[in-house]
């Protein structure tokens, strides 16, 4: 068991049966009362998302959670398929549950799937990942790193905020926690 408190993002846990993953989570001071936990969760299995509070003493269950590195392959009707590299297993993973996460994956690129028991639940990103951008706007002449930026669609489909020097056809690191800019990369 674990305090509320001790909660942090990415974090799972199970409440009443259901297994659920901490999206954002911060302290809350009220007017009047306690403090309380404001917390955005996901269900693990069904992909619905709720925003709840809790008080910071109460506890729940730290659901554990096994990693294992795997490539993606491909997906195929709604569903992503992966394949571990020492065995040659593959899971099957419904593209509902792993929406975001498919922005930063591409075909042959190596993940961590994430399993609670034998049951696959999600997919564990690197930090950072290199696409290339496939459109965006013509680049501005004397454009500096400290512009406003634009927009640039990258090739799976993910849609970062650029400075104005980026053009289509480069490769730029991409961090996946945030889904912003980092810098421009080599492939």
């Amino acid at each position: 068991m674990i305090n509320v408190n001790d909660l942090k993002a990415g974090m799972t846990f199970i409440l009443d049966g259901k297994l659920l993953k901490v999206l954002e989570i911060s302290h809350h001071k009220p007017g009047k009362g306690n403090t309380v936990m404001r917390m955005k969760i996901r269900d693990v299995r069904t992909g619905s998302t709720v925003d709840t509070t809790m008080r910071p003493d109460e506890k729940v269950e730290k659901a554990h959670i096994d990693t294992k590195t795997v490539q993606y392959l491909y997906s195929q009707d709604e569903t992503a398929v992966f394949m571990d590299l020492e065995t040659y297993e593959q899971y099957e993973i419904p593209e509902s549950t792993i929406e975001l996460e498919l922005k930063y994956i591409l075909e042959n690129m190596e993940v961590k799937i994430q399993f609670y028991g034998s049951e696959v639940i999600g997919v564990s990103l690197p930090t950072t990942v290199v696409l290339q951008v496939t459109e965006t706007q013509p680049s501005i002449k004397g454009a500096t790193v400290t512009g406003s930026g634009k927009p640039a669609t990258m090739e799976t489909g993910l849609v970062v905020s650029v400075p104005d020097f980026i053009e289509a056809g480069e490769y730029l690191e991409v961090n996946t926690a945030e889904g912003t800019y980092v810098k421009r990369a080599s492939k």
